[in-house]
């Protein structure tokens, strides 16, 4: 045993998170680095979806009202439960809809064009989902998207620079919507200097939190952030196509959604049936329709374990882990042509390591073959996501023995470079 994969054994030992492990569905033979993309299935996410569908099977319709956990006030349980991650009041925040739908209905919320300010600030490196659904809303108000949607350049392809981003911020911009982190190079932008900026500009920002929620601490309420949304199926745990979320600073309340619904009422005044809207008057009102129980069904359980481990200490072994990976990357694998894409200082990095190659998609292939699971990004990125709350230190050293190894052999040679239907 080696000097570096005895200091991993050591960290495992010393690590106060490591009992979390236990908790999920972990196959002891496989290596899972993909957390960023879907996290992993826990037991008590399990006990929760069978908590509820047996709510379902006793209660039938009264499970509305009934149960350990009403239905009908599941989406506000649990945006209590997500607040302290996204560092909200428990009424700014809303478990809804999904990433790009609650994209939309912000969106068509808060972007009022009016006078010279018609445009839409967004970035280059961001999900394509969140550029499709900006572009679709500046239609729908009659503008063109080639015109009306500003997006910052990046200088090297991977990052932006929060100059650059402020010095878009002209006065022709009515809103800014940027990811909290980058989804292919990991890097952290920092929000609470881009939302100072832009309301000392007269601008409102809301932020993607997709790659950053459940990774990294935020404190969105006192920023000032104006809203902010994500998905649940990464770093949280909420399995496939798991319910959305949504954050509106509580100055906002009171606004009327750009796209209503009936679960945008006032809950006392949902079933008077009337065809003028009463709505609710905290975050609620950015529902649009009825909850998806199931699928919010394994959040009642994986937010627990977000609860009792804290985010600060998610945090501090998250960036333990990537800083050991980063050290044997730059120790074992220097001479096999990887480029490291993803920002090195802590501030800036997120819950992942971005390598980059020419044959990256052939390497991924060649990794799951030999048990690691990594996650490809056209078209030549490899993300690795050890998380904090499933993956050990141990896995992390065996994981670039594998690698070093399939760069030695050439083992990537035998497939073609090429993604597959799913990356």
């Amino acid at each position: 045993m080696n000097e570096q994969q005895l200091q991993a054994r050591k960290y495992d030992e010393q690590d106060p998170l490591q009992s979390f492990r236990n908790e999920f569905h972990v196959t002891e033979e496989t290596i899972y680095f993909d957390g960023n993309s879907l996290g992993l299935f826990s037991k008590r996410a399990e006990q929760a979806v069978s908590a509820l569908m047996n709510s379902w099977k006793q209660y039938a319709i009264d499970g509305w009202s009934e149960g350990e956990h009403p239905w009908f006030y599941l989406s506000e349980e649990l945006g209590k439960q997500s607040a302290h991650l996204v560092g909200a009041k428990a009424n700014e925040v809303i478990i809804t809809g999904s990433t790009t739908t609650n994209l939309h209905q912000l969106t068509a919320t808060f972007f009022k064009p009016e006078g010279n300010r018609t445009k839409i600030l967004a970035d280059e490196l961001n999900f394509p989902s969140d550029i499709y659904a900006l572009k679709s809303q500046l239609r729908l108000k009659g503008l063109d998207p080639e015109t009306h949607l500003v997006q910052v350049k990046s200088k090297d392809g991977n990052t932006l620079k929060t100059e650059d981003i402020i010095a878009c911020m002209t006065d022709e911009i009515a809103l800014v919507v940027l990811p909290g982190v980058l989804y292919r190079s990991g890097q952290i932008l920092d929000m609470k200097k881009l939302t100072a900026a832009a309301h000392e500009r007269g601008i409102l920002i809301g932020f993607d939190l997709c790659h950053s929620i459940g990774a990294i601490p935020h404190e969105l309420s006192d920023w000032n952030v104006d809203f902010a949304f994500w998905c649940t199926y990464k770093h949280l745990n909420g399995g496939p196509g798991s319910v959305g979320g949504l954050f509106v600073h509580k100055r906002h309340f009171g606004k009327h959604p750009g796209l209503a619904g009936w679960f945008s009422s006032a809950k006392d005044k949902q079933f008077d049936m009337e065809h003028t809207l009463s709505q609710a008057e905290d975050a609620g009102a950015y529902q649009i329709g009825t909850p998806h129980v199931l699928s919010a069904a394994p959040l009642l359980g994986s937010l627990q374990l977000f609860q009792e481990a804290g985010i600060e200490a998610i945090r501090k072994k998250s960036l333990l882990l990537t800083d050991y990976l980063m050290k044997l990357v730059d120790t074992e694998l220097t001479d096999f042509g990887f480029h490291m894409a993803n920002p090195r200082d802590e501030k800036s990095r997120g819950a992942h390591v971005f390598l980059e190659h020419p044959e990256a998609a052939r390497i991924c292939k060649a990794l799951k073959a030999d048990g690691v699971i990594p996650d490809f990004r056209t078209p030549n990125g490899i993300r690795l996501a050890p998380v904090a709350l499933y993956n050990t230190f141990e896995e992390v050293w065996r994981m670039v023995q594998i690698l070093k190894i399939i760069m030695e052999e050439k083992r990537y040679m035998q497939y073609e470079n090429k993604r597959g239907v799913i990356a």
